[in-house]
């Protein structure tokens, strides 16, 4: 093989390895849960980055007025200023999961530093509403092989997204919208933010309008929005129905 085939042959992986970091539905690192196979009736709405005053407060109004119940990832040192709005979240029946404490791209920490980012926030979260899911979601989806190790070894399941509404850059509620319903399957996790990671106050107005119409739209046909708990035992029992038959 010459040098040049050979170097190629690095380049490339190296492109698909940082691909695959970044990547919402990469397995290559390790299992992570991105849903069931399309098809399903059953969709899933996570929100990454709160709690956020006013617009966490705002999406608990659409979410009850739909009857429907989602899954939060939030930030830990947004959590120890605002213990009350999670509070508000798990009364209302949603579920709340860990995005670590500070927010930082995990590809860049150290596994002390991962270890410590995922600790703080499940502290955080116990103290703010005790028992709480064992779920985990990094931020900007970014992981190596040793991120998903220690969630794993911390009790925690990985959760990453198949569809996204690009709602973190501040886009009209019609484009989030758009951007949802071209990549709807059927059994997707769908990720929204109702908070910014740099600051609490975050403007999530657009998040909430395209919430209320996505639920509104799919709902008439025929979907059902569930947490990512009720979808993962969805696909417990699909699996246990396959080895059987």
């Amino acid at each position: 093989m010459s040098s040049f085939a050979l170097g190629a042959g690095v380049t490339a992986a190296t492109i698909a390895a940082g691909y695959q970091s970044m990547a919402p539905t990469g397995q290559w690192y390790g299992p992570t849960f991105i849903g069931l196979k399309p098809g399903s009736t059953q969709l899933a709405l996570t929100y990454d980055d709160g709690p956020n005053d006013p617009h966490t407060l705002r999406l608990l109004e659409v979410l009850a007025k739909h009857n429907v119940r989602a899954t939060f990832f939030l930030i830990g040192r947004f959590v120890k200023q605002r213990p009350d709005i999670v509070q508000e979240l798990v009364r209302a029946g949603h579920v709340v999961g860990n995005h670590t404490f500070s927010h930082p791209n995990l590809i860049f920490a150290s596994a002390d530093q991962t270890r410590t980012e995922l600790r703080n926030c499940e502290q955080v979260l116990t103290e703010a509403v005790g028992e709480h899911s064992r779920l985990f979601r990094p931020p900007f989806g970014g992981r190596r092989p040793v991120t998903l190790r220690i969630a794993r070894e911390l009790g925690l399941q990985t959760v990453m997204w198949n569809v996204t509404g690009w709602d973190w850059r501040g886009k009209p509620a019609d484009y989030i919208e758009g951007k949802v319903k071209k990549q709807i399957r059927g059994g997707d996790v769908i990720l929204f933010h109702d908070g910014g990671h740099k600051a609490l106050g975050a403007d999530r107005s657009q998040t909430v309008i395209a919430t209320d119409r996505i639920i509104a739209g799919y709902k008439s046909e025929g979907y059902e929005f569930v947490t990512i708990p009720k979808m993962m035992e969805q696909q417990a029992i699909s699996s246990q129905q396959s080895a059987v038959s």
